[in-house]
């Protein structure tokens, strides 16, 4: 019996955010694989986290070891966004709280839309990049990215955040028209979790 509780333990991944867009993500992709992904909706007596890092690396540390050094828990944690070319790679870290964190992101799609008019780079990706913090260990950093178009007008109603408006020229789609199977073949979130997916099961001990 505590064998068994030991391996459901070891099966257990905290993600230290509330979007619930990117738990739903992790769900989707690990839960399959015999995982129980837990949120920050299950430690409610956690202070809020302080994003403070410059770049998605940095931040995705900050969250997960705020969990890890509270809890003495394995956490994991996704700091992800949108880098648009013409815009110098911003919003980028920003990303969730660009143009306020009350704004909704049929307004901060609009807006992008607005100020992409006229320009002819409408390059873009996505980058995710998740860390994995331990007690006693130093942090394990995965980083990935997709590259995408910024749509002419937003498109589709699955996925979440600026998926919209998110163009992905081999399926011919924007991530909110495809099914989540398709997006998370080829989005930033869903390469890096299956390089978080290697690790727990190859090298973390």
């Amino acid at each position: 019996m505590v064998k068994r509780e030991m391996e459901d333990m070891e099966k257990i991944i905290v993600v230290a955010s509330g979007n619930m867009g990117k738990i739903r993500e992790f769900r989707e992709i690990l839960e399959p694989r015999g995982y129980i992904v837990k949120s920050m909706a299950d430690f409610p007596d956690m202070p809020e986290i302080e994003e403070t890092g410059k770049t998605f690396r940095e931040n995705a540390i900050i969250k997960a070891q705020a969990l890890t050094d509270r809890y003495g828990i394995m956490a994991v944690s996704d700091d992800s966004g949108l880098e648009i070319d013409a815009f110098g790679k911003k919003p980028g870290v920003e990303s969730a709280r660009w143009l306020g964190h009350d704004t909704s992101y049929d307004k901060k799609n609009q807006t992008v839309l607005e100020m992409m008019k006229g320009k002819e780079n409408r390059s873009c990706r996505y980058v995710c990049a998740i860390a994995v913090t331990r007690k006693d260990h130093d942090p394990v950093v995965f980083v990935d990215t997709v590259e995408c178009m910024i749509a002419n007008e937003p498109m589709g109603e699955n996925g979440f955040g600026y998926d919209p408006i998110v163009f992905y020229p081999p399926y011919g789609k924007t991530m909110a028209q495809m099914t989540k199977d398709e997006k998370n073949g080829i989005s930033h979130r869903g390469k890096a979790v299956r390089r978080l997916e290697s690790w727990l099961e190859n090298e973390a001990a």
